[in-house]
């Protein structure tokens, strides 16, 4: 990340990311178990980017949870990554219907929580983007917007995703060259000037889902 991301680690368990995730730029709070997070989080002023929310936790499961922050104004568009055991995997849909951004399951290599961080991360700041500037996706006439490719959207909804032009070469089996021509003549059927604004009309438009 460019600046420094505040987590909140909601695990009983919590030694191994408090101690490594500040190497990577992030600002590590910890909660032992959902009643103390939901503690943190109603009662401090602290605002958090990011909560990493182990599922296995006494007191009150990540599950339970999960649907309590997303019950609460301040703390329900918080994005969520859950972290869950191999035998808990068949709750994950049911848990990304309750609101959770993502998930990963134990044990887990550190890169790969660093990458969905990070995907959901930018994420949030183009949601972040679309309530403070709207205004900033303005058409350039009124003429109808072109439609886009069958494989522009594909590129669109990747890149909604947070992933990078190499990320999208790979996953579509296209040379990065390639991608960015998509991109272009996406900017240029959407009338924006940026990755960041199509995406974000994409989602108002509902061409692409969030």
């Amino acid at each position: 990340m460019s600046a420094l991301a505040n987590v909140l680690l909601v695990d009983d368990n919590p030694k191994y990311l408090k101690d490594a995730l500040p190497y990577y730029g992030y600002n590590v709070r910890v909660a032992i178990d959902g009643i103390q997070a939901l503690e943190i989080l109603t009662t401090e002023k602290s605002k958090f980017d990011i909560i990493l929310l182990d599922v296995m936790m006494p007191n009150l499961d990540g599950w339970e949870t999960l649907k309590a922050i997303r019950k609460l104004d301040k703390t329900k568009y918080i994005p969520i990554i859950m972290i869950t055991a191999l035998s808990e995997e068949q709750k994950v849909v049911a848990g990304l219907k309750n609101g959770a951004d993502d998930y990963i399951t134990k044990p887990f290599v550190l890169p790969n929580l660093l990458a969905r961080m990070e995907a959901v991360l930018r994420r949030t700041e183009w949601a972040e983007q679309a309530k403070s500037s709207i205004s900033e996706l303005p058409f350039k006439s009124k003429a109808p917007l072109k439609t886009l490719t069958n494989r522009e959207l594909e590129v669109l909804t990747l890149a909604a995703k947070g992933a990078n032009n190499k990320d999208i070469a790979e996953k579509l089996v296209l040379r990065e060259v390639t991608v960015k021509s998509h991109l272009n003549s996406i900017f240029k059927k959407l009338n924006v000037t940026s990755r960041t604004q199509a995406v974000l009309l994409a989602m108002q438009m509902d061409l692409i889902k969030n």
